[in-house]
């Protein structure tokens, strides 16, 4: 458990890059909706109009997680860490990060309820339905797609140490091809209208933890299976 916990720990080695980073990028963000929600007619918009400016955070975990596999991994195992512990440090790692970072994000969305959208009815931290009204529950509501960001972020980075460019550009093609067809399929079927109405019926805990928990989850599982033949 030790050497779990010490394979955790070097996440936090630099911490300008694994927190800096990702709340730099996010607050830039916020400080460009929030004159433009200001100076424009964004928050006469229905519920003060949404922005996305968000998953800028979301995204940028995700980057930081490849980084740990393609940076880190190395490290770890020239300090004789084995994979295994390597994978369950990093494992811990994504969901304390993702436990604290729905703790601030809950937070930040009761300040922005309680200022009016910081006075211009700006929706940043939890925009539209993502806004759950519950404290405890926003935590999980914003932290449950920032596991899945940790975790598809660690499975891209296996890919791109096991198998480099190639591998990551044969990831792209591929997904490229499923949603692709996914997309075809659905157009052939005109299936558009019932796929907004699945989408309109399921909860907000559905799309938001249920989901993103599969991802994690499924994303875990590839991620620790092809890390196991990974070569420093």
């Amino acid at each position: 458990m030790n050497r779990v916990l010490a394979a955790a720990r070097l996440h936090t080695m630099n911490p300008l890059l694994t927190i800096g980073i990702p709340w730099g990028i996010a607050l830039l963000s916020f400080a460009i909706n929030l004159p433009i929600w200001a100076l424009t007619g964004a928050s006469d918009q229905p519920g003060g109009g949404i922005t996305g400016g968000v998953v800028s955070l979301y995204i940028t975990v995700l980057v930081v997680f490849v980084q740990s596999a393609t940076q880190l991994l190395p490290f770890a195992m020239g300090m004789s860490l084995s994979r295994r512990t390597f994978y369950l440090g990093t494992a811990l790692a994504a969901l304390a990060l993702s436990l604290l970072y729905g703790v601030v994000l809950s937070a930040l969305t009761a300040v922005e309820n309680a200022t009016g959208g910081w006075g211009v009815r700006l929706n940043f931290w939890a925009p539209g339905s993502f806004d759950v009204g519950n404290a405890a529950l926003q935590v999980v509501v914003s932290g449950a797609p920032m596991l899945a960001a940790a975790f598809v972020g660690v499975a891209i980075g296996v890919v791109m140490k096991r198998w480099g460019p190639t591998g990551l550009w044969s990831l792209v093609v591929a997904s490229i091809v499923v949603l692709g067809g996914l997309a075809i399929l659905v157009s052939w079927r005109r299936a558009w209208g019932d796929v907004g109405t699945w989408l309109v019926d399921q909860s907000m805990l559905t799309l938001a933890v249920a989901i993103p928990l599969v991802l994690a989850l499924a994303t875990a599982g590839l991620s620790y299976a092809g890390l196991r033949r990974v070569v420093p």
